[in-house]
């Protein structure tokens, strides 16, 4: 079965600065990946590139199938991107937000009303404008936009930021409810080890490289470093 990532050597530049200078690591199809490591280990770096982001300097590397050297535009169809940027349009409302991104992935407005209620976006907040929300709640936004994506490979950079627990309960289940679905999951975090009992693969980045890759699972960790 190909790999739904696989990097071999990958090396990127932002500027003339490495900010991943060897990352070699494949994730299979429902695999949950937590992504750990120090300011300016590459996390953020990493997840952009497996969304087709940013190019590749030196390497090889594909998701779902696509060669990023030279496919990039394909793969971005298939992933959904939780950054540190919300995505969103400030002077649309939550609800005409939610309908731009319905239009551009073909979601019904079932899908969409869906999508609103299980992120707690309806009511009153479904008509104010994203400028006017709270971060946690513009966070909540963008999730609710994943969820009408429906992406094969969920990239999510730091997704507890600013989410008070009911929220951060929200996010594990969808996560939980994506790799059952078979998409993969990929989370760059301080503060997440482990989404629900689900067997949970860490990967530490240091210095742009992977250094350890474990599986957090009932049969103890297994070095893959």
């Amino acid at each position: 079965m190909t790999p739904v990532i696989d990097l071999q050597g990958s090396m990127v530049l932002l500027g003339r600065f490495p900010a991943l200078t060897d990352i070699t690591m494949t994730a299979s199809e429902g695999e949950i990946i937590i992504v750990k490591g120090p300011n300016g280990a590459g996390k953020s770096t990493l997840l952009r590139l497996c969304a087709g982001l940013l190019p590749m300097k030196k390497g090889k590397g594909s998701v779902l199938g696509f060669d990023i050297a030279t496919e990039r535009m394909s793969i971005r169809p298939h992933v959904g991107m939780l950054g540190h940027k919300t995505g969103l349009y400030p002077d649309l409302t939550v609800k005409e937000n939610m309908q731009f991104w319905a239009q551009v992935v073909n979601a019904s407005p079932a899908d969409v009303m869906s999508a609103v209620n299980l992120l707690g976006l309806d009511g009153r907040l479904e008509s104010v404008c994203v400028r006017n929300l709270s971060e946690g709640q513009r966070r909540r936004v963008s999730l609710a936009t994943l969820v009408v994506q429906r992406p094969s490979l969920w990239l999510l950079d730091e997704p507890h930021a600013a989410l008070d627990s009911e929220g951060k309960q929200i996010v594990d289940s969808l996560i939980l409810q994506a790799v059952k679905s078979g998409a993969t999951v990929m989370v760059a975090s301080h503060e997440i080890d482990k989404v629900g009992e689900n067997q949970t693969r860490i990967i530490k980045v240091a210095g742009g490289a992977v250094v350890n890759d474990t599986r957090n699972d009932y049969e103890g960790d297994h070095d893959a470093s």
